[in-house]
């Protein structure tokens, strides 16, 4: 069996990260460090060459990322954290972006297989028979989404939004609207079942719809917002939150005083608006390093059940809450 970097660092008591730059940027490691890498790899007989290796042992020591959007601020924690864990573990990352579109995602998967160990697939929009052809390609990973035959790695939404529903019932609400992400949104189907849920105690919900997931989406939100009376509303994500408040805001609506927000993510922006968003916090950077985890250590002829990793929510208090409105007048609902 050939030598893997991993076992070369181990011999030679280093990191993988530092025996990688050892062959790839030796003239950022120490000659005394350098030496012992090279000298364990030779006894260990590990090929360095990235092609010659790739043909001794099947593996390319690549990845691929899927995302449905780099413009989403959501995306460059995830990314950064599968960085660092790709790093630690000797392999590269190739990214790709497939423009939230979900009939793009497979033809990515197509191009990527041939290129890559494996693939981690990030809110994976496409449809079951696309899921199998691309399981059949290369090894899979997912994010944010679960199937009985991938490991997968989700936020947990339960804890978060249940605190979100006591705050709010705290302060005085008894009636909460939910502003929805894209229909084929697993993370927003896994949210409206966790709100269904803790609003069970005796929380009125209402559906506000479904919009983009974009702060205009947001934005096209206020009208059912105000229209439905409710005095807080839950939303799919911080950018359509933060395009909510602010178009609330241009027609002279004051948040919280009129509407509580919370978004949901925790993205960089969300404590700079003035005052800051309230928002349920998503791990993201722990969901990167977990979703490279989940693909290279299931192993490709493993029958165990993959594992489905939650990690948990939680919320975030800043400025976008208050107590209701008084005086305000409650308005016909329809039920989520």
């Amino acid at each position: 069996m050939v030598a893997t970097l991993r076992e070369v660092a181990a011999r030679a008591q280093v990191s993988v990260a530092t025996a990688s730059r050892a062959f790839q940027r030796p003239d950022m490691v120490g000659a005394a460090t350098r030496t012992r890498i090279l000298e364990a790899a030779q006894e260990l007989g590990y090929v360095a060459n990235s092609t010659a290796r790739a043909l001794v042992t099947g593996r390319r020591d690549v990845v691929g990322v899927v995302v449905p959007d780099l413009l989403n601020p959501f995306y460059p924690a995830v990314l950064k954290g599968a960085r660092a864990r790709a790093r630690e573990r000797g392999v590269q990352l190739l990214l790709a972006d497939a423009e939230e579109e979900p009939e793009g995602e497979l033809p990515l998967v197509r191009t990527l297989a041939q290129q890559v160990d494996g693939i981690v697939l990030c809110s994976s929009r496409m449809d079951e028979a696309s899921l199998r052809e691309a399981a059949g390609l290369t090894r899979l990973a997912l994010v944010n989404r679960t199937d009985p035959g991938l490991p997968g790695v989700l936020a947990d939404p339960e804890p978060g939004v249940g605190e979100a529903v006591r705050h709010l019932a705290e302060l005085g609400h008894t009636r909460i609207g939910y502003v929805g992400g894209p229909e084929a949104s697993r993370s927003d189907a896994d949210r409206r079942r966790a709100i269904a849920l803790a609003c069970r105690t005796g929380m009125e919900q209402v559906d506000l719809g479904r919009f983009p997931p974009t702060a205009d989406g947001g934005a096209q939100a206020a009208e059912a917002v105000l229209g439905s009376g409710v005095g807080a509303v839950l939303v799919y994500n911080d950018v359509m939150a933060l395009g909510l408040v602010d178009h609330l805001r241009t027609r002279g609506i004051d948040v919280p005083g009129a509407l509580s927000v919370i978004g949901w993510d925790d993205i960089e922006f969300a404590g700079m608006l003035a005052p800051g968003l309230t928002t349920v916090r998503v791990p993201r950077a722990e969901i990167g390093e977990a979703a490279i985890d989940a693909l290279l250590d299931r192993g490709a002829d493993d029958d165990v059940a993959p594992l489905h990793r939650l990690l948990p929510t939680e919320l975030v208090l800043r400025g976008t809450t208050a107590p209701p409105a008084r005086g305000a007048a409650p308005a016909p609902s329809q039920n989520v």
